[in-house]
């Protein structure tokens, strides 16, 4: 089991959870081969849209991949992207990342803590998963099944 950030505006992760998949890097397909079925993915969101500036800068889904196939789907003419099936939990809250900054081993630089998430796709440590995990999921009996199973 592997644990994955993926970078996406607020209102393009939604639309994922809202279909139960995972898309990253503009559509492409090297990203999700290197997911396993059983692995998690957290959402990072440096905005709220796509197409504007606002900024988000949070932590906005979380999920298992479930699906074995990374597969292509139509969202609109000469726009055919690759997609993930996944599982997300829907009672994730958006968590802010500078109340986590200091505690994340996999930003290093804590002056530069947006570097890190260019490329729109990065494997984390379980420890930061979970660290992440425990404050937009709070405390509940799935969530420490969940955090026990890893």
């Amino acid at each position: 089991m592997r644990y994955w950030i993926g970078v996406a505006s607020k209102n393009h992760v939604q639309r994922g959870v809202d279909g139960g998949f995972c898309q990253l890097c503009h559509g492409k397909a090297q990203p999700l081969k290197r997911m396993q079925q059983g692995d998690w993915i957290i959402y990072y969101s440096p905005k709220e849209k796509f197409e504007a500036n606002q900024p988000c800068q949070q932590f906005t889904a979380i999920g298992e991949v479930i699906g074995t196939e990374v597969y292509q789907f139509e969202m609109a003419p000469g726009f055919i992207p690759f997609r993930r099936d996944m599982a997300f939990i829907a009672k994730a809250k958006p968590t802010d990342i500078r109340s986590l900054l200091q505690k994340l081993d996999f930003i290093q630089d804590k002056s530069k803590w947006g570097y890190v998430f260019r490329y729109g796709h990065l494997e984390i440590s379980e420890k930061d998963f979970k660290l992440i995990a425990e404050q937009m999921l709070g405390y509940s009996p799935h969530v420490q099944s969940l955090l026990k199973a890893s």
